[in-house]
C-alpha cells in the first residue's frame, strides 16, 4: 500500500513539473516569431503570433501585402532579424507584458538597413489556453514608419563618364539631340504621309504615339531623335506645321563617323546582356555600351547612380533610412588626335580599309580608322530599321571594324624581313643576279615559280630590292636565313604573341599553325604572302621600332598610360640608318614617287598583298603603305586599302595618303 502511495506522489510531482515546463515563455515565442520572420512567413506571423488588438487595427491582407510589396521594391536581400536570449535566466513569473530586444539587417538596392527594435510581448488567452502575442506596428517594417505614410525610393542617376582626345576634344560626351514631336492642335494629318517618309516611319505609328492617353492637343508628342550632324534634316522635318525640334539630353559623338568603330556607341539593354549585367545593378531600361571603348570600358564610364529609401511624412517631411550616394562615371582621356582621325577619315570614307599613326618615340596611338563607317549617332538615338539594313547589306560592310583584324602584309613585310636578315648576316651591299621576272629555286618547286612587277634591275641588291618590291630578291634572302632563323626574328617583333594594347587587336601570325613547312612557303613569306598575317597597327608599330633604332615601344591609347618599350634590340642603330635612308629612295627613286610632298620627306615601304585560293588564278588586291615623314619623324602611318586592284594597286594607297599628308598641318 506505501508502495502505491510513493507511486502516486510521484506522478503528481511529475504532472505539476510538467505543467510547469509547458507553460509558454515570451522568449520562446519571440524566437519562434522572428525564425518565421527571417523565412518570410508573413501570414503565419500574422495568425499565430500578434495581440488580439494588433488584428484588430491591421487586417491580414494589408499586413502580408505591404511586407511582401515593400520587400520585393526595396529589393531585400539577406534579410535577418535576430533575438539573442540573455545567458542567464530572466524570470517571466507573473508577468502580463515584457519587452525584448531584436535587431533586424537587410540589404536593399539602396544599400544596408540596420536597426534595433523593442519589442512588447503581451500575455493573452485564447481557446483556454494561455500564450504570448506580439504588439506590431509599422516600425516592424522599418524604422519610424509610421501609419499613413509612405515609402519612397529615390534615384540620382550618374553621369556617365566622357571621352576626349589628347587636346581635350569631345569624342563622347553628354550632349545634345533635337527630339522631333507634334503638337496635335497644330498639325495637319494631311502632312502624315509626308512626316512619316522623312521620320523613316509609318503614319500608323505616328498616330498610335498622338493616340496615348496621356496626350493633350497642346502638348508636344515626341516622336524621333536626331543628332545636332543632322541639323539640315532636322530643318527640312520642322517646316511642316505642328513639328517642332527641342533639345533634349542626349549622349553625343561629335566626330560621328571618324571615330565610330573606336569609341563605339551606347545601346537599348538587351535580354541577352541584362542576364549577365543585372547582379551589377543594372535594370532592363539602362543604357549600355555597344562596341568601341563605351563597351570596353562600360564599368568605369557608367558610374553608379545614388539611391535612397525614404519615407515621406504626411505633413510632406521626409526622413531617410538609407542611401548610396551618386558616384558618376570617370572621364576618359585618349591619346588620339581626333582632328587628325577626322583629316585621314575625310581621304578614306570611300574606301575599304584601315589605317592608324603611331609616335615612334613614345608609342602614343595618334589615330585608329575603320572605313567605311556608320554614325554612331544614329545609333545611341534609335535607328530606323531601314537604315540598319541598308548598313548590314552594304558590300563594303561599314559595320566591320578593320583596325582590330589582321591581314596579309604584302610587300610591307620586306622592312622587317630586312631587319630579321640583316641581323642574321646579310650584306646589303651584296647583289643578287637576278634577269628574269621569273624564279624558282630549283625544279623540286615543280610549276610554283616567284614573280617580280618590276624589273628595273637584274644585279639586285638590298637598296634596289626595296625602291623597287623585288619578290625574287626577298624570297633568296628568306630562304639565306633559313625558316627556323626567320620565324625567331619575327617572333622578336612581337608575332604570335598578344598585342599588349588597350583595345582587343588580333595578334599577328607567321603561319596558321605558327612554323615555317616548306621552301616555298618561307620564299612567300619573306614578301609578305604566305600565311603571315599583321594588323595594321603592329605593322605600323613594327616600322616604328625600326625608325626607333630598333626599339620598339608599347602602343598607348589611353593618356594615364606611361610610355614603355616593348621590344628592344631590334636592329642596330648603323642597320636602321641604312633602312631609313632606303626607306627614302622609295619615295625619291623608287616606286613610291608618287607620296612626294612639298615641304616634306616622306619616306616608306609600299606593298600590295593578292588575296587568291591558288596560283594562276586571280583574286583581290589589298595594298598598304607605311610611310613617315623624316623631317619631322614624330608619327609613323600605315594605310591598308581593301580590293585595289583595278586602282592602280598600292599606287593607289600611296596616292591617298599624300593627300592625307597634303592637308594634315
Amino acid at each position: 500500500m506505501k508502495k502505491v502511495w510513493f507511486l502516486l506522489a510521484s506522478m503528481i510531482v511529475i504532472l505539476a513539473l510538467s505543467a510547469c515546463q509547458e507553460k509558454p515563455q515570451p522568449d520562446d515565442r519571440l524566437q519562434a516569431y522572428t525564425d518565421l520572420w527571417n523565412k518570410q512567413k508573413f501570414e503565419k506571423m500574422y495568425d499565430s503570433y500578434l495581440t488580439s488588438s494588433t488584428t484588430d487595427t491591421f487586417k491580414k491582407e494589408d499586413f502580408v501585402k505591404r511586407y511582401k510589396d515593400l520587400y520585393k521594391d526595396l529589393e531585400v536581400d539577406n534579410l535577418k532579424v535576430t533575438y539573442k536570449k540573455p545567458q542567464e535566466d530572466q524570470d517571466f513569473k507573473d508577468k502580463e507584458e515584457v519587452k525584448l530586444p531584436i535587431t533586424i539587417e537587410m540589404k536593399t538596392l539602396a544599400g544596408e538597413i540596420n536597426y534595433e527594435k523593442e519589442v512588447t510581448l503581451t500575455k493573452e488567452k485564447r481557446d483556454d489556453k494561455e500564450d504570448w502575442y506580439i504588439q506590431w506596428d509599422t516600425t516592424f517594417i522599418l524604422p519610424n514608419l509610421e501609419e499613413g505614410d509612405k515609402v519612397r525610393i529615390g534615384s540620382i542617376p550618374a553621369k556617365r563618364g566622357e571621352i576626349f582626345d589628347r587636346n581635350g576634344e569631345p569624342l563622347a560626351v553628354n550632349g545634345q539631340a533635337y527630339e522631333i514631336g507634334v503638337v496635335p492642335q497644330d498639325f495637319n494629318e494631311k502632312d502624315l504621309d509626308k512626316l512619316s517618309k522623312l521620320l523613316e516611319t509609318t503614319p500608323e505609328y505616328i498616330q498610335e504615339q498622338m493616340g496615348q492617353s496621356w496626350v493633350k492637343p497642346s502638348h508636344l508628342v515626341p516622336l524621333k531623335k536626331y543628332p545636332l550632324t543632322q541639323k539640315e534634316k532636322v530643318e527640312e522635318i520642322v517646316k511642316i506645321g505642328g513639328v517642332l525640334s527641342p533639345k533634349t539630353e542626349a549622349r553625343e559623338y561629335p566626330y560621328a563617323e571618324a571615330t565610330a568603330h573606336l569609341i563605339g556607341h551606347l545601346g537599348n539593354m538587351t535580354a541577352e546582356k541584362y542576364e549577365k549585367l543585372k547582379d551589377k545593378g543594372y535594370s532592363k531600361e539602362d543604357r549600355v555600351g555597344i562596341r568601341g571603348l563605351e563597351q570596353l570600358f562600360e564599368e568605369k564610364l557608367r558610374g553608379q547612380s545614388g539611391k535612397s529609401i525614404y519615407i515621406e511624412k504626411e505633413d510632406g517631411e521626409t526622413e531617410t533610412i538609407t542611401e548610396i550616394p551618386v558616384k558618376d562615371g570617370e572621364n576618359m582621356t585618349l591619346t588620339i588626335d581626333a582632328e587628325m582621325q577626322k583629316t585621314l577619315y575625310q581621304q578614306m570614307k570611300t574606301e575599304a580599309g584601315t589605317a592608324t599613326a603611331i609616335h615612334p618615340k613614345t608609342g602614343e596611338v595618334l589615330s585608329l580608322l575603320s572605313t567605311p563607317s556608320y554614325d554612331p549617332n544614329e545609333f545611341v538615338l534609335g535607328i530606323s530599321s531601314s537604315r540598319y539594313k541598308a548598313l548590314e547589306e552594304n558590300p563594303k560592310k561599314p559595320l566591320l571594324n578593320r583596325f582590330s583584324l589582321a591581314y596579309s602584309p604584302g610587300s610591307t613585310m620586306k622592312g622587317i624581313t630586312s631587319t630579321v636578315a640583316l641581323n642574321n648576316g646579310l650584306d646589303p651591299n651584296k647583289t643578287f643576279s637576278i634577269p628574269d621576272k621569273q624564279w624558282q629555286k630549283d625544279s623540286s618547286w615543280g610549276d610554283y615559280k616567284v614573280t617580280r612587277v618590276f624589273t628595273n634591275d637584274s644585279s639586285v641588291d638590298l637598296e634596289s630590292a626595296l625602291k623597287f618590291s623585288d619578290n625574287i630578291y626577298f624570297a633568296q634572302i628568306g630562304l639565306e636565313t633559313g625558316d627556323k632563323n626567320f620565324v625567331e626574328g619575327l617572333k622578336k617583333f612581337g608575332f604570335g604573341e598578344e598585342i599588349p594594347f588597350t583595345y582587343p587587336i588580333t595578334a599577328s601570325q607567321v603561319s596558321n599553325n605558327g612554323k615555317i613547312s616548306s621552301e616555298i612557303q618561307l620564299a612567300d613569306s619573306a614578301f609578305g604572302q604566305g600565311e603571315i598575317l599583321m594588323s595594321v597597327l603592329h605593322l605600323a608599330n613594327s616600322y616604328c621600332g625600326i625608325i626607333n633604332d630598333g626599339t620598339m615601344m608599347k602602343p598607348i591609347l589611353l593618356d594615364s598610360e606611361k610610355s614603355a618599350e616593348w621590344k628592344t634590340e631590334l636592329l642596330s642603330k648603323e642597320h636602321a640608318e641604312l633602312l631609313k635612308t632606303n626607306f627614302r629612295k622609295v619615295v625619291t627613286e623608287g616606286i613610291a614617287g608618287k607620296a612626294a610632298v612639298k615641304g616634306k620627306a616622306i619616306a616608306g615601304k609600299t606593298g600590295t598583298a593578292e588575296i587568291k585560293s591558288e596560283q594562276g588564278t586571280t583574286g583581290t588586291e589589298n595594298g598598304s603603305f607605311v610611310s613617315y615623314d623624316q623631317n619631322n619623324p614624330n608619327m609613323v602611318l600605315a594605310i591598308l586599302l581593301e580590293d585595289v586592284a583595278e586602282r592602280g594597286g598600292s599606287t593607289h594607297t600611296v596616292e591617298v595618303t599624300k593627300r592625307f599628308y597634303e592637308s594634315w598641318k
